[in-house]
């Protein structure tokens, strides 16, 4: 279920009159961006006919203003963003809103590849997350008849020396020539565990309530994590439980540990917990902070003031929000950023300076 604002509930409700569901459908209620376009997402469904033909039309109709804001909005319902992409797809500046946005869904770029122009795919072809995360977006991409071969060498390339196998695939088989040599061609290399085999092994992976594994179990999980590709890690990044992204988060490879903060099962728990690590990826820790729902949390907030590996300018951002016991302890406290750890004196300070009086 998608969550709604009051204001749009009212106009989608399928109990609300007609009337009231077709200020919405002709895009004349005065929401936000992301509201409007959840809002003719919704109403495309509606059971009154002239109120789907209307959302749909409006859909095809919005002004840039109103596309070029919501397109963007991390926090918009992935169902939403993907059924707009499959519409833009061939538009290649919302195209490319959509496809840089982390919360459109994997299956809708897929689509998308297989029919968006050249400049599309070649955004889609540098997500790389995107490509080993969810294999169809490659096969799409080997598909369409408008991508180059200069950018398919490069995408197949990139996806087998990443473990990605796509034996269907030609433009995977002969990529797999060129790297590994014509051997490879019928017995492609030891592709090491699959994340299905990972999660069949050990069945308490895919249960975020299963207690942790015994010790001997964690050994040889991280053994078997070691052999595994980029591209099956990242899978199990998105299939597994809590411990399994515990192992792939400290992965050296910045794919995988930006894998496990993207995972849908991710908790906020666990992302509380990476704000606070001071040995955290640093483009682990630019998902975070820029990340607007986590930031409600009070408490990231906090943690991502004092930790050295957040850039200082966020730091210093954050800093203006904490109240002011906060900023108490990061003036007097020695573990934080110099630049931090000095402006939060300056902060208290100007606050406790005398006031001049007046003349």
């Amino acid at each position: 279920m998608l969550e709604l604002s009051a204001n749009v509930r009212k106009h989608v409700d399928p109990s609300a009159p007609v009337p009231l569901r077709m200020m919405a459908a002709k895009a004349l209620v005065p929401l936000p961006p992301p509201d409007m376009i959840t809002a003719l997402f919704l109403l495309v469904s509606d059971a009154d006919e002239k109120v789907r033909t209307t959302a749909e039309e409006s859909a095809g109709k919005l002004p840039d203003r109103i596309l070029s804001s919501a397109l963007r909005d991390e926090e918009v319902a992935p169902p939403v963003l993907g059924w707009f992409l499959d519409r833009l797809a061939k538009q290649d500046v919302y195209a490319e809103m959509l496809i840089l946005n982390p919360s459109t869904p994997d299956d809708a770029v897929a689509r998308a590849a297989a029919i968006c122009g050249m400049r599309t795919a070649e955004i889609i072809s540098q997500n790389q997350l995107r490509l080993l995360r969810h294999e169809e977006v490659v096969r799409q991409l080997c598909l369409n008849p408008s991508c180059g071969p200069a950018l398919i060498d490069g995408v197949c390339d990139f996806c087998v020396r990443s473990g990605l196998l796509l034996a269907d695939v030609p433009q995977m088989r002969a990529a797999r020539v060129r790297i590994f040599g014509p051997e490879a061609a019928e017995a492609p290399p030891d592709r090491g565990p699959t994340a299905d085999e990972i999660i069949e092994e050990y069945i308490e992976l895919a249960d975020e309530n299963a207690p942790p594994l015994e010790e001997g179990k964690r050994l040889t999980l991280a053994q078997r994590i070691m052999k595994m590709s980029i591209a099956e890690k990242i899978k199990l990044a998105t299939k597994g439980n809590k411990e399994a992204r515990s192992y792939l988060l400290r992965d050296s490879n910045k794919l995988v540990s930006v894998a496990v903060i993207r995972s849908p099962k991710i908790t906020d728990g666990e992302v509380l917990a990476v704000a606070n690590n001071r040995a955290a990826q640093d483009d682990v820790l630019r998902v975070v902070y820029s990340n607007r729902e986590w930031l409600k949390d009070y408490r990231v907030k906090v943690a991502l003031t004092k930790n050295p590996k957040v850039p200082l300018p966020v730091a210093m951002k954050f800093l203006a929000q904490l109240r002011e016991a906060e900023v108490k302890d990061l003036a007097k406290n020695k573990n934080v950023p110099s630049g931090v750890q000095l402006l939060a004196r300056k902060m208290l300070e100007k606050k406790n300076a005398p006031k001049k009086e007046e003349k």
